[in-house]
């Protein structure tokens, strides 16, 4: 069992997994981690799509039991078509500041056949951590592929996976 400290103000670690996916379409910019990538297709869905931030935001939603993006941004709601997935991790890392959390880290990993994520990646934390207020060092960003295997090896999409760890206070002492 975790051992909870006895002080009111205590800060206990908590940690969230986020997962995205989102099939290529033709005539969309490609958005991942809040900057525009090239490349030949962007990705379908109600907002931009960008599948690193909707990953990340599930995650932090998760850490805080804030259940996920679709609950706080419904796609059934127009105002979010299109939209700009910035605005969406905003809100998740304002939640958690306002709830008197702070972020440890966050990790995330794209797969992808193409585009090759390498030359992006740098450009990517940086941005992350410019939305999210928090220095660099606290943001990871690793690419992989699945071998030509299943759809994103086919080159039909791109998933992403993220986990933050994050302290907030004591989630069962409000």
């Amino acid at each position: 069992m975790f051992s909870h400290s006895s002080s009111p103000n205590a800060l206990v670690p908590y940690i969230g997994n986020g997962y995205d996916v989102h099939a290529f379409e033709a005539g969309r910019p490609l958005m991942l981690g809040g900057i525009e990538i090239p490349h030949s297709h962007g990705l379908a869905g109600h907002s931009d799509a960008d599948v690193v931030l909707h990953a990340l935001c599930d995650a932090l939603y998760g850490a805080m039991n804030e259940g996920d993006i679709g609950r706080h941004f419904p796609p059934s709601d127009n105002q979010w078509k299109s939209a700009n997935s910035r605005q969406f991790l905003e809100h998740a890392i304002g939640l958690l500041r306002q709830k008197g959390g702070r972020l440890i880290n966050a990790d995330i990993t794209l797969i992808c056949e193409a585009p090759k994520i390498s030359p992006h990646a740098e450009s990517i934390m940086q941005k992350i951590a410019e939305i999210m207020q928090v220095s660099q060092k606290r943001i990871s960003l690793k690419a992989t592929t699945t071998e030509k295997l299943g759809f994103t090896g086919r080159k039909e999409g791109i998933a992403t996976f993220a986990n933050v760890s994050v302290l907030l206070p004591d989630l069962e002492e409000e």
